[in-house]
């Protein structure tokens, strides 16, 4: 994620440290890994994701957690269409009710477009969006990225990756036979093509204005074998609750968040920040422990933003660093970078400073 202020958030918190994402993704990234003899498991760790915690089904990562895996995956593969892989090797199991109630469906259009509005309870890393067009006489998928400067490694994985996911879903809940029109990426022709052809059996564009995946009529109307309406709708009721569910859980970590960034280098205490919720210390951890986290791991989260964004800024010593961001001295502003990205706040920031220029 870009590390540049957003006038919509408060310096110091946004989008990407918010762990409300399901790790279906990341979850499918370890087996297609595990299968090429490579153990993403000590970099899970190191990004507070170990394998208990990735077990639970009340797991929520961040957009950073995610991308820093990804990241690091693909350095340790060195495989630039991982993301078609890990698409590919999807299934609607893993997205739960939301799966269901896809399955369920009338039609593979409304299917979609049931996925495009319960997309914050299917994992998504890109925002999905869908309509007919009559220009192209098509139905048409769009996957943007969540911020057009991510790592252009990472938003090539998450286009790759999602557009070989509804591939192949569609495949296993429709017709093995079903093929798109056309599929078409924002990002450079890469230098090999024939996994793409082989994935996707049409034409692929590259370099095109947006990611998008067009879909005949025809396929689009076709009827889900699973069809079942009373079902479906049984499901929706409780795809609602979770969506109300999510929100809430996702405006409480945007509060902590910006009161943290908002004190730094101060840290309120998480007694503090219950009174400031009138609740109890006890029902604050609840409700944290729902969303899959802590106090204390949000505000290393936020902590870590800041040191990322102070980093930026060539006239500011590490001293002067550690002390905004709140840490004792230097030598624990290290320690911190260290177990973040596994090197020195000098050596990060040089890194940072190469890759934006």
């Amino acid at each position: 994620m870009s590390l540049a202020p957003d006038p919509a958030n408060p310096p110091g918190t946004s989008r990407s440290t918010s762990a409300t994402i399901q790790p279906n993704i990341l979850r499918c990234l370890v087996t297609v890994a595990d299968e090429r003899g490579i153990d993403l498991r000590p970099l899970l760790k190191q990004v507070g994701l170990d394998e208990t915690v990735m077990r639970s089904a009340a797991l929520r990562v961040s957009y950073r957690q995610g991308s820093a895996v990804i990241r690091r995956a693909l350095e340790l593969t060195r495989d630039e269409r991982l993301g078609l892989k890990v698409g590919a090797a999807q299934h609607l199991t893993a997205w739960g009710l939301l799966g269901f109630a896809l399955m369920a469906d009338d039609t593979l259009q409304h299917a979609i477009e049931t996925g495009v509005k319960y997309q914050n309870l299917s994992g998504a890393m890109v925002v999905w969006s869908a309509a007919t067009s009559k220009e192209d006489e098509a139905f048409v998928l769009r996957a943007d990225l969540p911020d057009p400067a991510m790592d252009p490694a990472v938003a090539s994985f998450l286009s790759e990756e999602a557009f070989a996911s509804v591939v192949t879903l569609s495949r296993l809940a429709v017709d093995p036979a079903f093929a798109p029109r056309a599929v078409e990426f924002s990002f450079p022709p890469p230098r090999q093509l024939d996994l793409y052809g082989a994935l996707f059996r049409c034409p692929v564009r590259f370099g095109a204005p947006t990611n998008r995946m067009l879909i005949d009529a025809t396929w689009a109307c076709t009827q889900m074998p699973g069809r079942d309406p009373v079902a479906y709708a049984s499901t929706l009721e409780m795809l609602d609750a979770q969506m109300a569910s999510r929100r809430d859980q996702q405006d409480l970590l945007e509060v902590l968040e910006i009161s943290v960034a908002q004190s730094l280098p101060a840290i309120p205490s998480f007694a503090e920040q219950a009174r400031r919720h009138s609740t109890s210390e006890r029902t604050l951890r609840r409700r944290l422990a729902d969303c899959g986290t802590t106090y204390e791991a949000l505000v290393e989260g936020v902590r870590r933003e800041r040191v990322e964004q102070l980093l930026l800024r060539p006239e500011l010593t590490l001293r002067d660093i550690a002390r905004r961001a709140g840490f004792s001295d230097e030598r624990a502003l290290r320690r911190a970078v260290r177990r973040w990205h596994g090197t020195s706040p000098v050596h990060l920031r040089e890194q940072m400073r190469t890759d934006r220029s």
